[in-house]
């Protein structure tokens, strides 16, 4: 079996992100928006799922 070697941010598989996405008006949502504001990780992610898709 073959393992991916692409590099996948961590935001990918982060339960805190999960959990966010799964009650969007708690307090822990709030503040995952806050932290992807600044975070270099979720940008990377973001840069990454926008070359998936390109």
């Amino acid at each position: 079996m073959e393992k991916n070697t692409e590099n996948v941010p961590g935001c990918a598989n982060c339960p805190i992100r999960k959990k966010a996405e799964a009650k969007p008006q708690s307090f822990l949502a709030k503040l995952w928006r806050w932290h992807t504001t600044w975070c270099p990780g979720w940008k990377a992610y973001q840069a990454h799922l926008a070359q998936q898709n390109s």
